[in-house]
């Protein structure tokens, strides 16, 4: 296939996603606002024409950016780092803080949602006495990943804490929130690096290097099948809800620019993109792309929903801040070893 052909292609492909992005701003957790009690998700909604023409819209241009992935050698149309002159010593000492980026977006929002007996979400409000058991033990958590102090302890009791959600406020809603366990993982398998209590006093709580290179993988892994399962159960396979929260909220915008789309389709729409970012997130399709996509569609509606959505959603930016710059290869493994455990890690 001849270059100019290729870059044609590959463009109808990106402005495809840029426009399913560009249709969609209602990508605020449904649950979340809506007033009154959410439409139930059922199991034939994700049988249904609508769901499942989705599905195969996603799933096709999933795998059409995908081979373009690989004929490209995995090189992101957005340049790395590297390309504005980041030195291997600048991108061993980056790596170094991200266990600290990533440790303050989910403090934050744990801390917030514990303090008001909320668990992973605003939408999940245990009755007593788990209301104050869980936030405690949110606030816990907090406080180690803020900190940095036994973090791989506290990440296996997020971990615990995120099973406990699934029979306390039902596994729907936790499954929503799938990126914390994917914090779970990634802490206890790369701890939470040289700028930690740990380091200082608990040098050995440490992971080894082996562990420690599969955290940061696993994170991104769990940001996408959340997106993936969020598209099913607030929009593809349930509808009705989000019908619902569009009653409530007036946010199909496309009439406003010359493209008017009923709120069906802007559903279909806003759905399949969800989709669309999750697939590519979990496979990792083209990240930096994606993520700029995605960062749009969720920014929208801040003004909106103000500090309840940005607080929810830190999680959500801090990984993919991290994903922005990060772009598995051996030597960006060799530099994140260097960057997190120093001489003491080998290649």
């Amino acid at each position: 296939m001849s270059c100019p052909r290729f870059r044609r292609i590959f463009a109808t492909i990106a402005l495809l996603l840029a426009g399913f992005a560009g249709a969609t701003p209602a990508q605020a957790h449904e649950k979340w606002f809506v007033a009154g009690e959410p439409p139930a998700l059922a199991a034939p909604g994700f049988f249904s024409s609508f769901c499942l023409s989705a599905v195969a819209a996603a799933v096709a241009i999933t795998v059409v950016a995908a081979f373009f992935w690989r004929r490209r050698g995995q090189r992101d149309l957005i340049p790395g780092p590297e390309r504005l002159g980041a030195t291997d010593e600048g991108m061993a000492r980056f790596y170094s803080w991200v266990p600290v980026v990533i440790g303050i977006h989910f403090a934050v929002p744990l801390l917030v949602l514990g303090v008001q007996g909320r668990l992973f979400s605003p939408n999940n409000a245990p009755a007593a006495p788990w209301n104050y058991i869980l936030g405690t033990w949110q606030i816990a958590i907090a406080l180690s990943f803020l900190y940095g102090g036994m973090t791989r302890l506290f990440a296996a009791s997020l971990a615990v804490l995120w099973v406990v959600a699934g029979f306390v406020v039902g596994w729907e809603t936790t499954f929503e929130n799938l990126h914390y366990l994917g914090a779970a993982v990634f802490f206890f398998c790369k701890g939470r690096g040289p700028h930690s209590i740990d380091r200082l006093l608990f040098p050995g709580l440490a992971p080894s290097p082996a562990l420690a290179k599969h955290g940061l993988k696993l994170l991104r892994i769990s940001l996408g099948a959340g997106f993936v399962f969020v598209a099913f159960t607030e929009k593809l396979a349930n509808p009705a809800l989000a019908h619902t929260f569009l009653a409530q909220f007036q946010l199909n915008f496309t009439g406003a620019v010359g493209f008017p789309l009923s709120n069906e389709a802007f559903i279909w729409c806003a759905g399949t993109t969800e989709l669309l970012i999750g697939l590519f997130l979990a496979f990792g399709i083209f990240p930096r792309v994606i993520i700029i996509a995605a960062w749009g569609a969720i920014n929208l509606t801040l003004t909106i929903f103000s500090w309840v959505e940005l607080v929810g959603h830190l999680p959500i930016y801090g990984i993919m801040a991290v994903l922005l710059v990060w772009a598995p290869s051996e030597k960006t493994s060799t530099l994140m070893r260097r960057g997190i455990f120093g001489g003491e890690a080998e290649s």
